[in-house]
């Protein structure tokens, strides 16, 4: 079954193999500026595992207050986003400290996302993004745990969530062969591992998987070019009878930039 489930956007294992055409994991880069102003706006095309694609357009709408700090609000144009990255920002506030990205509100998948479960990950100034973080340095990471029923199930979700250092391009050509110039990426891994109680037994549901891989590639003074995501999980075949949901899933997600504005 296909659950609604929401980010951060984005939570599924893939490693690009058609990225820079010029890729340097030692590259100096010059990356100075993610844009975030008011009115900036960016429009992608989403495809999902090869689909025709659809558009989504992300802009900043203002500043808002959460707690003691003032964050850019990102939101999109539709009431839903299709890709995990808009989906991810959209309503959150983002702020930027020295040379990170600093993310407030709840991480959502896009509406579109499989999972045999609902997932709704809160999070405050979690880092995002590094701009001079060096080749798989941990950017930030969160653990917790989730409680909810699913077909009569009690599950109890543990979680973790990791934003990871990626590597450094001069000149990055995205999949849909766009080139840009100063180009890094970042990880976002989501692990989880599920449990629940049939018959007054404790059962593993899901044992511990990366379930969400998310590949960000952000250009200097522009943003998010390119976004490569994975949603994926294998459950025991009688498990998944038992609590009724497929055994096994995988989507895989591509975000292209088409047309931005920043200032």
């Amino acid at each position: 079954m296909k659950n609604r489930i929401f980010i951060l956007n984005a939570l599924i294992l893939i490693f690009l193999t058609s990225c820079s055409k010029d890729y340097d994991d030692t590259a100096i880069i010059n990356f100075t500026n993610v844009p975030l102003t008011t009115d900036n706006y960016w429009k992608y095309n989403v495809e999902t595992d090869g689909g025709s694609p659809i558009e989504d357009h992300l802009f900043i709408s203002g500043d808002v207050v959460i707690g003691a700090n003032t964050y850019k609000k990102f939101e999109t144009v539709n009431a839903f986003a299709n890709g995990f990255y808009c989906s991810s920002l959209k309503n959150n506030g983002v702020r930027q400290v020295q040379n990170s990205l600093l993310l407030t509100g709840d991480l959502s998948l896009n509406a579109g996302a499989t999972l045999p479960f609902n997932l709704d990950l809160s999070l405050v100034d979690f880092t995002i993004f590094k701009g001079n973080a060096n080749l798989n340095e941990n950017l930030d990471s969160k653990t917790g745990t989730i409680n909810e029923t699913i077909n009569g199930y009690p599950l109890t979700i543990d979680y973790q969530l990791r934003s990871i250092a990626g590597d450094n391009f001069a000149s990055f050509t995205s999949p849909n062969n766009d080139v840009y110039t100063d180009v890094k990426a970042v990880k976002i891994v989501l692990t989880a591992t599920v449990s629940t109680n049939i018959g007054g037994f404790p059962i593993t549901v899901l044992s511990s998987q990366d379930i969400l891989t998310s590949y960000q590639y952000v250009a200097n003074n522009i943003g998010v070019v390119h976004t490569n995501t994975t949603i994926t999980y294998t459950i025991a075949q009688l498990i998944a009878n038992q609590i009724n949901v497929p055994a096994t899933s995988i989507q895989v997600q591509n975000e292209y930039l088409t047309s931005y504005f920043v200032q």
